[in-house]
């Protein structure tokens, strides 16, 4: 009996895991956007030729350091009004913030407006590589 106990709990732990990660699954498939390490969104532009690096952090952050070619669009300020410097809502967008946090916002945002690729990718705190200080 007790063997019996224990293995349907197991049973139902495992069928409770399963059903989390289609949750987490179907949350990102809702959300409208890709969301991928900081390291494979940087393999991802490594291999993709026409994007758009978009660094969604306060202005003042970006002078601080940025990862090279990124234009800078403060979270805060994508609204429901178009977006001047991202014209092409099918243009792939990879997007970053400092931790990961503002990005997802902000990839959120986009896909709300009609972006169809945009892709998160975390934060600048997870880039290894050389950066850039001040306005391009």
């Amino acid at each position: 009996m007790k063997k019996l106990l224990i293995l349907c709990m197991t049973f139902i732990c495992i069928l409770s895991g399963c059903g989390n990660a289609d949750s987490v699954q179907n949350t990102e498939q809702k959300s409208g956007y890709k969301q991928v390490s900081m390291e494979e969104g940087l393999e991802l532009m490594e291999a993709d030729s026409d994007y758009i690096l978009l660094d969604v952090r306060r202005d003042d952050e970006f002078e601080e350091g940025h990862i090279p070619g990124a234009i800078n669009i403060p979270n805060e300020s994508i609204e429901t009004e178009e977006i001047v410097e991202l014209p092409d809502k099918n243009q792939t967008i990879y997007v970053y913030c400092r931790s990961g946090n503002r990005s997802k916002q902000a990839s959120q945002k986009l896909v709300d407006l009609g972006y169809t690729n945009v892709i998160e990718f975390g934060g600048i705190i997870d880039y290894s590589g050389e950066i850039e200080k001040g306005r391009q």
